[in-house]
């Protein structure tokens, strides 16, 4: 049971530690954690973000445990050497290619939220995010047009088999929830969308026990929004995926809270908070730990089948919010170690 941490800049080093002394107290046998460099504080130590020496450790691993990166030190440097590639080059040294991130609103948190809690109360979704292709991957730069003016530009593709790849994580996801897909694309304008589109209704003959259901990205937005009850799974592109989860996030009253799974073909995962380095805060022990620690029980769940320990520690999470134990980010006072002694004490 090899995992590799990389914690990473800003408050990854405070979050990670406390998922670590979660996983450490539940006497996992065979349970190794190898730590490692990624983002900026890699770049300050070996001039690049994504070092050969972490990839080593990330390739012998079973799973990671990732922080978060960000370094506004950095900002300065060429794009391939900014701290944010690490991320993006794991995902394409180990193939992470499909996202998972659950949104859920706990027990008492409901008034927290930014929607009516009748509302709030009623959100339980995941959302599939394809993580490999889109303008993010495709080619892209700045270029001057004849008439001497800077003109910036991304491509936006992808293939029907990647397209096919994610339809099925989307699909096999529901048949284990409550078997409805809604199918985020832009297809009304995008010949992409319209690929991406046709695919996924290819698929479904494969599953007629899921529900298809398609929606438009800007109706998806103001959907989880309004109505957002209505979602059980929302399979979507890298661009939409990237904000709509975010959106989703603060649905469900903070993005400290809400976890997140990048998954290979195999078993193979690489677990984060989806929130950021938070550099402001970084080193005085205010960062909730929370979704870090969620993080990690869903790699329990996903690289190594281990079902019981990780709802052992979303059980735990859930009655520490309920006794009371909130950070800076839901109106409390608890800093991060306080955090993750009362998660410990719930074990």
């Amino acid at each position: 049971m090899k995992i590799a941490v990389f914690a990473g800049d800003g408050i990854g080093p405070e979050v990670t530690r406390e998922a670590m002394r979660v996983l450490h107290a539940l006497d996992l046998p065979g349970l190794e954690l190898t730590e490692g460099l990624v983002g900026g504080v890699a770049y300050k130590a070996t001039g690049h973000p994504l070092p050969p020496e972490t990839i080593a450790i990330a390739r012998a691993s079973d799973a990671i445990l990732f922080g978060a990166v960000g370094d506004f030190d950095c900002d300065h440097l060429e794009r391939a050497l900014r701290p944010e590639q690490a991320i993006l080059g794991l995902r394409k040294e180990l193939g992470f290619f499909a996202n998972l991130r659950p949104a859920t609103v706990f027990k008492g948190l409901e008034g927290l939220t930014s929607l009516r809690p009748e509302v709030a109360r009623a959100i339980d979704l995941l959302i599939v995010r394809e993580l490999n292709g889109d303008v993010y991957f495709g080619e892209k730069g700045i270029r001057t047009l004849p008439d001497g003016r800077r003109q910036g530009w991304d491509m936006m593709s992808y293939a029907e088999d990647e397209v096919r790849r994610i339809a099925h994580v989307g699909f096999k996801a529901a048949q284990g929830r409550k078997g409805r897909l809604c199918s985020v694309d832009k297809a009304n304008v995008l010949e992409t969308s319209q690929l991406w589109r046709d695919v996924v209704i290819e698929v479904s003959a494969d599953y007629p026990d899921v529900e298809l259901t398609h929606m438009y990205v800007d109706n998806a937005a103001m959907q989880l929004v309004k109505n957002p009850g209505q979602f059980d799974v929302i399979v979507t592109g890298n661009l939409f995926g990237d904000i709509l989860s975010d959106q989703a996030s603060m649905c469900v009253g903070s993005i400290g809270l809400l976890a997140s799974a990048s998954l290979a073909e195999g078993t193979c995962g690489l677990y984060e908070p989806i929130h950021g380095s938070a550099p402001d805060i970084a080193g005085k022990g205010l960062a909730n730990p929370m979704a870090t620690i969620l993080s990690a029980a869903m790699m329990l769940r996903h690289s190594f089948g281990l079902e019981a320990p990780a709802a052992r520690i979303e059980a735990a999470v859930a009655r520490a919010l309920a006794d009371g134990i909130k950070g800076g980010d839901l109106g409390g006072s608890y800093g991060t170690a306080a955090i993750g002694d009362a998660v410990l004490e719930r074990l």
